[in-house]
C-alpha cells in the first residue's frame, strides 16, 4: 500500500503507540491475559484499527521481542567497539547486557515471555524472520569476539567446544541469572550483588578455558568501570553500574 509521507509517519507513530501500550499490558497480564481488544480500549481505537497493524496478538508480541533484541544488539555492538584485547571486549558485552537488563527491564521481561511461551509458530512468517535475524546478529557479535580471541592467540578452544557453544554457555548464565534477579529478592537467599555474581561465574568459565588475560591477573572490575564510562556514559546517570 502506497502512503503519502504524512500518512506513513502517522502510521509509524500509531504503531509505536500500540507497541508501547501492548508492552505494558503484556508485562502486567502475561501472554494469556493480553487481548487485542484491551489494546484497542486503552488507546481508544477500534479493534479493526489495531488489526490493520497486527494480525494477531502473537504478531504484536513478536514485534515487541524484535524491538527488545534490536535494543540489545545496538548496545552489544557499541560494547564490541571497545578498544582492548578480545577478552576485555567480551567484558564490555557483560557491561552492555547488565545495563540493558537494568535500564530496559520492561524490554527484557518481554524477552522472558517470548522464550517461555509457544508464541513464535503462531506469528506471521515475516515477524518470525525479523526475530531470528536479530538473534543471529546477537550471536554473531559474541562468536566474533571469541574468534578474535582465538586469532590473537589469547584463547585455544578445546576440540569438543565451538565458538557457538561457548557463546551459548555465557548466554545461558547471563539470561538465566538476569531472569532470576528480576523475579525475586535474592538477598533473602544470601545472594548479594547478583549481577556481579553472574560476571564472576562467567569469568571463572573463561579462566577455565585459559582465555588470556586471566581474571586474577588483570583488574577486570576496573576495566569494566572504564568501559561503562567510555562506552555507556549516557546510560549511567540513573542506572550506575554495580
Amino acid at each position: 500500500m502506497n502512503r503519502s509521507p504524512r500518512k506513513e509517519r502517522e502510521w509509524k507513530e500509531r504503531e509505536a503507540r500500540i507497541l508501547e501500550v501492548a508492552r505494558r499490558l503484556l508485562i502486567k497480564h502475561g501472554y494469556l491475559g493480553l487481548k487485542m481488544d484491551q489494546i484497542a480500549t486503552e488507546m481508544e481505537y477500534s479493534k479493526g484499527t489495531i488489526y490493520q497493524h497486527f494480525s494477531s496478538k502473537e504478531d504484536v508480541i513478536m514485534e515487541l521481542a524484535a524491538q527488545t533484541l534490536e535494543k540489545r544488539v545496538e548496545m552489544m555492538a557499541r560494547a564490541a567497539e571497545f578498544q582492548g584485547r578480545p577478552r576485555e571486549r567480551m567484558a564490555a558485552l557483560g557491561v552492555a547486557v547488565e545495563l540493558f537488563v537494568r535500564k530496559f527491564s520492561d524490554y527484557f521481561r518481554v524477552e522472558q515471555i517470548i522464550r517461555a511461551d509457544s508464541i513464535r509458530d503462531k506469528a506471521a512468517p515475516e515477524r518470525q524472520d525479523k526475530l531470528i535475524s536479530c538473534e543471529i546478529r546477537c550471536m554473531g557479535i559474541v562468536t566474533g569476539i571469541i574468534r578474535d580471541g582465538v586469532a590473537a592467540g589469547d584463547l585455544k578452544l578445546p576440540e569438543f567446544l565451538t565458538a557457538e557453544q561457548l557463546a551459548f554457555g555465557m548466554w545461558s548464565l547471563s539470561f538465566g541469572g538476569s531472569s532470576i534477579i528480576l523475579s525475586g529478592q535474592l538477598g533473602e537467599l544470601g545472594v548479594e550483588s547478583p549481577f556481579e555474581a553472574i560476571i564472576n561465574n562467567i569469568q571463572m568459565l573463561l579462566d577455565g578455558l585459559s582465555w588470556m588475560p586471566l581474571s586474577y591477573e588483570s583488574d577486570y572490575k576496573k576495566t569494566m568501570e572504564r568501559i561503562a564510562e567510555e562506552m555507556f556514559s549516557d546510560l549511567l546517570e540513573d542506572v550506575p553500574l554495580k
